[in-house]
């Protein structure tokens, strides 16, 4: 007897991620999830740099800003609650020093746009249709940074404008990097303060417009969906997967989808270095009764004489 349903996957034929690809995470919070996993097995990416983007118009537009290399000034951010902050950035880049948040702003897209030419993959995690505009600036946000809901409109992308956004998007980074590959995944975190029905909706938005992008360019085998949302809403139907709060997976359920990830599109002979990734990683973790005896120094000794050959052959490995 079978007591799952499960949603069928198959190993990507081409263009898998090995040690030698790079990879850019760009999107809502389950984006951080598997770009945690990426940073723990130590492979070459960058995850959010300017911070959690839950809609699609946030995405377009750092990739927008990033390509046309765009320069923050005082006139992009603003002071709130004490501390700066920028309407196109997550709140975990404010800062109480304005000087400081514009640095770390031009940095950050910086670095965005020559990881965009580099990349190998691009994985963009969509999270809500909803978007909010700014009335004084007349601009979509990516982060209301609690600033007072009198002073935006919300409103739901349709089809057709989450479409044409991910059409923009592709567009852009193919101009400086023709090569790269898209995987499309859909964050199974429910924006329940939308509501209950809205969240469906908005989830439903963002499903069809990702399809419709596939079936536009179906010779492609640069664009690829991921089934993240179905995997949890489908496999792990179960509250025991979820935090406290029922709307965030756990970690359970997180690495039950980074598992199901790494079947498809992680090469074979990767995950032989992932184990060993993995077996440094735990070792460096190691909490030992007493850091001074013999046993741990000897025990140390051998997790760095693993990490100097496993960086000999890859050196951008760093512990």
């Amino acid at each position: 007897m079978n007591f799952q349903t499960t949603i069928p996957l198959k190993p990507q034929s081409n263009n898998q991620i090995d040690y030698n690809s790079k990879v850019v995470l760009l999107g809502s919070c389950f984006s951080e999830n598997i770009g945690e996993k990426f940073q723990y097995f130590k492979f070459q990416s960058l995850q959010n740099p300017y911070g959690i983007l839950f809609q699609p118009l946030a995405i377009q537009k750092l990739i927008f800003n990033a390509i046309n290399e765009k320069i923050y000034s005082e006139e992009d951010v603003f002071f709130y609650n004490e501390q700066w902050h920028c309407f196109d950035a997550h709140s975990r880049l404010s800062n109480p020093s304005k000087e400081t948040l514009l640095q770390l702003l031009n940095k950050n897209l910086f670095q965005t746009k020559n990881c965009l030419i580099d990349a190998t993959h691009i994985i963009i995690t969509l999270g809500t249709s909803w978007v909010y505009k700014h009335l004084d600036t007349e601009q979509y946000v990516a982060n209301c940074h609690k600033v007072p809901q009198q002073n935006f409109t919300k409103k739901l992308l349709s089809i057709k404008e989450i479409l044409v956004s991910l059409n923009s998007l592709v567009d852009l980074v193919k101009t400086i990097n023709p090569t790269v590959n898209f995987i499309f995944t859909v964050s199974p975190v429910r924006h329940i303060k939308d509501g209950f029905v809205e969240n469906t909706l908005s989830k439903s938005h963002l499903i069809s417009s990702i399809h419709q992008l596939l079936s536009s360019q179906f010779e492609s085998e640069s664009l690829s969906y991921f089934p993240a949302y179905e995997i949890i809403m489908d496999e792990l139907r179960d509250y025991r997967f979820y935090n406290q709060d029922m709307l965030h997976p756990n970690q359970l359920a997180i690495e039950y989808v980074w598992q199901k990830f790494v079947s498809v599109w992680i090469s074979d002979n990767s995950e032989a270095i992932m184990t060993e990734v993995d077996a440094i990683q735990k070792g460096l973790a190691h909490r030992p009764f007493n850091s001074n005896s013999d046993a741990h120094k000897k025990f140390i000794k051998q997790i760095e004489i693993k990490a100097s050959k496993l960086q000999e052959a890859l050196p951008f490995l760093k512990f």
